[in-house]
């Protein structure tokens, strides 16, 4: 089992930079792929970013390609999310999830979920 707990989210403005963490817990963490989600005020959760387990593929949403990237340090058991160029259309409570295929976790269908650290931008 995997348990996942996101920080660092906060107040930004506009151009600002913010980097996420997603700390997992868990023997097995290496084994999973891991990604974030967001969801904004009176949305659907919406994929972001995404990292296979041996970081050989990693994935974004074309809304946060070239600004977003997602990594992770398996001797912490950590997955970051660095932000650039934040925009207000990227103010969303964010989410780490993980699951054991990567394709899987794309969709959405995360086998386990954080609680989520929120993400507001002002323009």
């Amino acid at each position: 089992q995997v348990q996942l707990a996101e920080s660092g989210g906060g107040l930004v403005q506009a151009g600002d930079s913010l980097r996420l963490a997603c700390a997992a817990s868990g023997r097995t963490f290496s084994n999973y792929a891991m990604g974030w989600f967001r969801q904004a005020p009176g949305k659907g959760r919406e994929f972001v970013t995404a990292i296979s387990w041996d970081r050989g593929n990693t994935y974004y949403a074309d809304s946060v390609k070239g600004r977003f990237t997602i990594s992770r340090e398996y001797a912490k058991n950590m997955v970051y999310l660095q932000m650039n160029s934040l925009k207000p259309e990227d103010t969303a409570d964010y989410y780490c999830a993980a699951e054991l295929n990567l394709l899987t976790l794309r969709t959405g269908r995360g086998r386990y979920w954080g609680q989520g650290t929120q993400v507001t931008v002002s323009s």
